[in-house]
């Protein structure tokens, strides 16, 4: 067999023949290293496989397995589908492995479980289970980084459920590359791909995050598996944000917000007054907004704080949502409402540390933004949602009906909407004021006369 060596950058997966300082594609320095392969032999071509008529494809829609956390199933799309390969990424320490190993114990209960950590010992991993409150029979754990051994092991117990954490430590003999190293993460991630398809055993890799922000390196990785999962959220905050930035069996526009407790992570049944449970009275520059994630509302505090500038170069900071966006919406404000901005400093900050791009919250930012200019607080039961255009219009947001039905659960009794979707509206709550407007002026000759 023909062994060729090849130099491979970490970040972006580019290949050179020879070492160099710094990547031609992604620009990053001292990136690029050796790696060591041999010449793939192509299969044989035999000619037996035969095309299936449509009609003739046997569906089983409904052969999902829950996860025991009602909140990561519904990312999933209602639960690990028979073969499925997960890869869950996320910052260190972020709760990557409390999460699986959470899902795991509750897996267990009705059928084995391997857990195959590489970076950890069974005695850390036993600690955390217990610290966690799982004690299962059938949770295995494997204290290995060979993927043939994993395999081998998840084979021999019959397991229906595999962990491997994570896809960085684990290797394969077949290189002689490192751990880590792009080939061994490629080859890796196929031979537990090969297992889960041909036992129809649910896999799921942890992958680590790079300085680049990304899953195991480069991107090639998350083209091999069928979901893509993201936990995110800030080290101390107890509220933490599992997406979907890629799924094969269910939508990608789901968000679970999970709550790190004694036990581990959480599922938040009630999503928004969470997120609203330490909401001021009466502030200025505080406006509640109504955002769809997925197929659910949920109700996000928008605040904003502006104050003259001091350096002559007002300063534009956000969290939560895209900074140009604020820009954008800022320059449409001053020019609907006849005020100037251009000397204040803006701050911008959804609570909670989710980070929202939904265009409906375009309205509740204006109107948090007019607050705190005019320094006049809105009324404390009321929500808003829709898009604003650069003409200054108020644009349809869709989901009327869902949005003002989840605000008025709350407690929020008088929303603010676009005009079009109120005209939209087939049923309208008795105990909501709706105030519909179609401009960003009729909004704010309406809430600051």
């Amino acid at each position: 067999m023909k062994v060729e060596s090849v130099f491979v950058c970490q970040e972006c997966g580019a290949q050179s023949s020879k070492w160099l300082g710094r990547c031609p594609v992604c620009g990053g320095w001292n990136t690029m290293v050796e790696e060591t392969r041999g010449e793939r032999v192509p299969p044989a071509q035999t000619g037996d496989a035969a095309a299936v008529s449509l009609r003739d494809v046997e569906m089983d829609e409904d052969a999902r397995m829950a996860s025991g956390m009602s909140e990561v199933d519904r990312v999933l799309g209602g639960g690990f589908v028979a073969g499925e390969v997960a890869l869950l990424g996320g910052d260190p320490g972020v709760g990557k492995s409390t999460l699986l190993l959470k899902v795991s114990g509750e897996i267990a209960g009705s059928r084995p479980v391997l857990y195959a950590s590489g970076e950890e010992s069974l005695r850390q991993v036993a600690a955390r289970a217990r610290r966690l409150e799982i004690d299962s029979e059938k949770l295995h754990l494997l204290s290995e980084t060979n993927i043939e051994g994993v395999i081998a092991q998840a084979e021999k117990l019959d397991a229906g459920f595999l962990v491997v954490d994570s896809i960085q430590s684990a290797a394969t003999a077949a290189l002689s590359s490192t751990p880590g190293s792009i080939a061994q993460v490629r080859a890796c991630a196929a031979g537990v791909s090969d297992f889960a398809k041909s036992t129809g055993t649910p896999a799921v890799l942890i992958g680590h995050i790079t300085k680049g922000g990304m899953i195991a390196g480069p991107k090639t990785l998350e083209h091999m598996v069928d979901a893509v999962l993201y936990l995110e959220g800030e080290k101390y905050r107890h509220l933490k944000v599992l997406r979907a930035q890629k799924n094969r069996f269910g939508a990608t526009s789901e968000m679970a917000l999970l709550e790190m407790t004694q036990r581990g992570l959480q599922a938040v049944e009630n999503a928004s007054a969470a997120l609203l449970a330490d909401r001021p009275e009466n502030a200025a520059g505080s406006v509640i907004g109504v955002a769809m994630q997925g197929t659910r509302p949920l109700l996000f505090e928008i605040q904003v704080l502006t104050s003259p500038s001091a350096f002559g170069l007002a300063k534009r900071m956000s969290v939560g949502v895209d900074r140009n966006r604020v820009q954008l919406l800022s320059a449409v404000l001053e020019r609907a409402l006849h005020i100037t901005l251009g000397d204040r400093d803006l701050f911008v900050n959804v609570v909670g540390g989710v980070a929202l791009d939904e265009p409906a919250l375009d309205l509740p930012l204006c109107l948090a933004i007019a607050s705190s200019f005019f320094n006049r607080p809105l009324p404390q039961e009321m929500a808003a949602f829709g898009e604003v255009g650069l003409t200054g219009e108020v644009r349809a947001a869709g989901r009327a009906a869902e949005r003002s039905s989840e605000a008025l659960t709350l407690g929020f009794t008088r929303c603010v909407l676009p005009s079009t979707d109120f005209a939209r509206l087939k049923e309208k709550a008795g105990s909501v004021n709706y105030t519909a407007v179609s401009t960003l002026e009729e909004a704010g000759s309406i809430l600051f006369p």
